[in-house]
């Protein structure tokens, strides 16, 4: 009798496992169709995007620019097209996951693809904010090399390099921040920067420009004095 029992509790477990598995089969041929759809979706979108920058000759403006020369420093090519294309790729993909995998009910797999869809803009915007400091890096530089050497001044390279150099930190920084990277560390690096210049400012003129601000006051206090 207690094996009796035994043999219809597992029957009956096993005919409500199946059970459980043909009703969840209709939803995982529906996932696989909304995925596959997804793919095929997204190599459209990534072919068509490549496509519409190669005819905007988006990479040639951006060799003008001369961001080629930092490219090949990270044995990297300009390829914006396939960049953005891959960008375009990944993010259909992503989103067609995410459909899927809320058919079959995955909802923490879903909540994770869902923030990954979230922060995907902020790696556009970065990267944006880095080509935007590259390109004002070369063209300020350039254009206080040329200032200063036709004003027949000295250190034109060195004054152009610094200026470079200096919008290059604070694009990476502002990139980093828009990451989300240790937000707290860089306000507080950007804060210490400008602290230090303002006091280095500050000592240079207490130090070096004492003299020529005791004379100046001097020649006021001459004048006003003479003025009674």
């Amino acid at each position: 009798m207690l094996i009796q029992t035994w043999t219809d509790v597992l029957i009956s477990s096993l005919q409500n496992l199946w059970i459980q598995v043909i009703n969840w089969i209709p939803s995982l041929i529906g996932a696989l169709v909304v995925f596959i759809i997804g793919l095929i979706v997204a190599a459209g979108l990534a072919s068509l995007v490549e496509r519409v920058i190669a005819m905007l000759k988006l990479d040639a403006l951006l060799r003008k620019f001369g961001l080629e020369e930092y490219a090949k420093r990270a044995n990297l090519s300009i390829n914006s097209g396939r960049f953005l294309g891959q960008l375009v790729y990944w993010f259909m993909v992503i989103a067609f996951l995410l459909a899927a995998s809320d058919i079959l009910g995955f909802f923490a797999l879903s909540t994770f693809l869902r923030d990954v869809l979230v922060y995907l803009p902020n790696i556009i915007v970065a990267v944006l904010i880095m080509v935007v400091a590259l390109v004002a890096a070369n063209v300020v530089g350039r254009l206080i090399r040329v200032s200063v050497a036709g004003a027949k001044l000295h250190f034109a390279k060195f004054l152009g390099s610094a200026a470079r150099w200096v919008i290059i930190i604070f694009g990476l920084l502002a990139a980093l921040t828009q990451l989300g990277i240790a937000t707290s560390i860089i306000n507080t690096l950007i804060t210490g920067i400008i602290a230090m210049i303002a006091i280095a400012g500050g000592l240079a003129f207490g130090l070096g420009g004492r003299d020529y601000a005791t004379h100046l006051l001097q020649i006021v206090r001459d004048e006003l004095e003479g003025n009674r």
